[in-house]
């Protein structure tokens, strides 16, 4: 099921959820600042993705053998809606996954990953979905309601963390089941429509 904060996390969410009818997803509150290496061996920084949408996840190497994430759902859940709409200025996401051992450590072997989501992935977009090396632990290093993201260990690579265009935390679900993956789905859509909205107002 996952690290033991992610029912603190969607109780809180869901209660709240259901008094809005699911109109707003809840802010946990600022991501802090990261920086990473991409595939091609450049340094990158949280602060490009000022403005999109991003869902954080890791990826092991072992992939597809062992891997804490359902891919073939998450590809087909998440990133295909992701894809058909890469043209639509206003819906720029982002899946940005961490690779690492099987143990929450970085590893630097991207390019076998990489091939993994190309034969898994035909239209496989490296500007869509970003293959990194960096210490994903600080990142989900994340405290709420009095527990932390990585309290049960190894067991946080199994979750997808969603950030929005201010690099807020606004849903945590488990990417190893796939009613929350399709939960993810619908709450990355659900916060694209409120960004609809925002400009609906100011247009």
């Amino acid at each position: 099921m996952g690290p033991a904060i992610i029912f603190i996390f969607m109780a809180l969410f869901m209660t709240r959820s259901c008094e809005h009818k699911f109109e707003t997803l809840e802010n946990y509150g600022q991501i802090k600042p990261f920086v990473y290496t991409d595939i091609s061996g450049s340094k990158r920084s949280s602060s490009e993705f000022k403005g999109d949408i991003v869902l954080i996840t890791t990826i092991q190497e072992s992939c597809l053998d062992s891997c804490s994430i359902l891919l073939w759902h998450i590809n087909q859940m998440i990133y295909q809606r992701i894809w058909k709409n890469r043209t639509k200025k206003r819906k720029q996401i982002r899946i940005l996954s961490f690779v690492t051992d099987g143990n929450g450590n970085p590893t630097d072997n991207l390019t076998e990953v990489e091939d993994v989501l190309k034969n898994q992935v035909p239209n496989y977009d490296p500007s869509i979905w970003i293959l990194a090396n960096g210490d994903v632990k600080s990142i989900y290093n994340i405290k709420h309601n009095g527990a932390s993201l990585l309290q049960d260990g190894i067991k946080f690579q199994e979750l997808m963390l969603l950030m929005d265009k201010k690099q807020c935390l606004r849903m945590v679900l488990s990417g190893k089941r796939e009613g929350h993956i399709r939960r993810m789905e619908q709450s990355i859509a659900l916060l694209q429509k409120e960004y609809d909205k925002a400009s609906a107002k100011t247009e």
